[in-house]
């Protein structure tokens, strides 16, 4: 094998009649590096899905998932599920009123106030789906082994493979636990105590050649439910990087002209562990 490190790769696109723009789904990556660049200290990744039923649902999940990758960059805490994250719901969540007033003038400033309606359901605040992923070197790990943590609110899923096979599903472990309404965190939702409640942590170690996966609901229900998750898991592996988001977007459409994939945007991350 290469020298010990990761490599990081991420996809975001559309549903079938959106535009990238429009897409709902957020990824965060750090360090925000290329993905043919191998990375030897700690890294996080977010994935958000932003709730269509909720206005400016796509700048919310967008706004949770770097916040939330940058937070368990710097403070490990974010995953003991106690003070360590309440803080960053705290912090989180107060980002939004200055973003949202930023946006408000720039919509007036460009003559395009906001309408009533909007003003109403503004008030209800964004809503999107959580799973952010931290991977740390074991110090004098014999095997380069690395530790990993994870956190997730509602039904972003994270899959850890070993010889390219599911090894683990997180939160998520059986198709049937896909619903239409998962746990969401909320813009205005000033209730850490809750968001932490309703929010699930588990940890992790991988070694070299593993890979850990992680999908927006779609595609992870997608991935759950393969008959093979061997190839499932190879045609994922075709697509290496934003270069290539065209080929990875007409592979969706043929999966959704399938009917195997339903037609929701779509996020996935790849921390392929590389080692001695």
């Amino acid at each position: 094998m290469s020298s010990p490190g990761l490599y990081l790769t991420h996809l975001v696109a559309p549903k079938h009649g959106s535009t990238a723009a429009e897409c709902e789904d957020a990824v965060r990556v750090l360090p925000d590096v290329p993905c043919d660049v191998l990375v030897t200290g700690p890294m996080t990744a977010s994935v958000c899905d932003g709730a269509t039923e909720s206005v400016l649902a796509k700048d919310w999940a967008r706004l949770l998932a770097a916040a939330s990758a940058e937070y368990a960059l710097r403070d490990e805490e974010f995953f003991t599920g106690g003070a360590g994250y309440e803080r960053f719901a705290t912090e989180v969540v107060e980002r939004w009123e200055p973003w949202l007033e930023e946006y408000t003038r720039n919509r007036a400033a460009a003559g395009r106030p906001l309408k009533w309606y909007e003003q109403a359901k503004l008030a209800e605040g964004a809503y999107a789906t959580m799973l952010t992923l931290r991977i740390t070197p074991e110090p004098g790990s014999p095997t380069e082994s690395w530790h990993w943590q994870a956190a997730a609110l509602g039904d972003s899923c994270l899959f850890h493979m070993r010889d390219d096979k599911p090894l683990r599903s997180f939160p998520v472990e059986h198709p049937e636990e896909f619903g239409t309404a998962p746990d969401l965190f909320g813009s205005r939702n000033r209730d850490t105590g809750l968001i932490a409640a309703r929010t699930r942590f588990t940890r992790g170690v991988c070694e070299p050649g593993d890979r850990l996966l992680l999908m927006s609901d779609a595609l992870a229900s997608w991935f759950l439910t393969a008959s093979d998750p061997v190839h499932a898991l190879r045609q994922l592996l075709e697509f290496g990087g934003p270069h290539d988001a065209d080929s990875f977007g007409a592979w969706l459409e043929t999966l959704r002209s399938r009917e195997s994939l339903r037609n929701d945007d779509v996020a996935v991350v790849r921390v392929d562990i590389e080692g001695k």
